[in-house]
């Protein structure tokens, strides 16, 4: 399937406004690609397709996690919505024809990261929280701060992320801080600078 027939398909499965902000992502990581050297087709089919699992219900999401053997823990139980990436690399697959991983793991781990992120991982994770839909304070610099450094733009963006989650009382997924962490060690390792204990 060509993008233009996964845009076509995707404008009827998710709401207008989710639409308008794949289609930001789907740009803003091509762009990004460009920047730091990897496929911007990939990162742009990423950016499109990484909410298409965002609009199924909670007991919908629930369903295709047992249906395709999805491994979730109780964060994701209790909070379905965490599980619109994984759910959403499933469906890029059956519904759209992605068989890259690199483009399925991208839609996966968009949402909350993980330990080892590649730089299409970053990409697409970054695009989702600085896209030109969005608006909070700082997002301009965030944005800019993108083209040139993907890890430093990662751990800020995952620091607003899980400051936003404890002021609403919900539960934060391990994943999050996991990335979080694996950046921060490595930022650490690659300055020689260790923790006085």
């Amino acid at each position: 399937m060509t993008r233009e027939e996964m845009k076509i398909k995707l404008k009827d499965s998710i709401t207008k406004k989710r639409f308008i902000h794949s289609l930001n992502v789907m740009e803003l990581a091509a762009e990004l690609a460009a920047a730091h050297g990897i496929d911007q087709e990939k990162a742009a089919i990423a950016g499109l397709l990484h909410d298409c699992a965002k609009n199924i219900e909670a007991d919908e999401s629930l369903r295709l996690c047992e249906e395709f053997q999805i491994d979730i823990i109780d964060v994701e139980r209790l909070q379905p919505k965490l599980l619109h990436g994984k759910v959403g690399a499933v469906l890029a697959t059956k519904e759209y024809g992605v068989d890259d991983e690199e483009i399925l793991d991208a839609i996966r781990h968009h949402t909350l990261g993980r330990e080892n992120m590649t730089t299409m991982d970053k990409i697409v994770f970054i695009a989702d929280y600085v896209e030109p839909g969005r608006n909070f304070e700082g997002i301009e610099e965030l944005r800019e701060l993108a083209f040139t450094d993907l890890d430093k733009t990662m751990v800020i963006s995952l620091d607003n992320i899980i400051k936003h989650i404890i002021t609403k009382e919900v539960l934060i997924h391990p994943v999050a801080i996991l990335a979080r962490n694996d950046l921060i060690k490595k930022r650490m390792a690659e300055q020689h600078v260790y923790l006085q204990g």
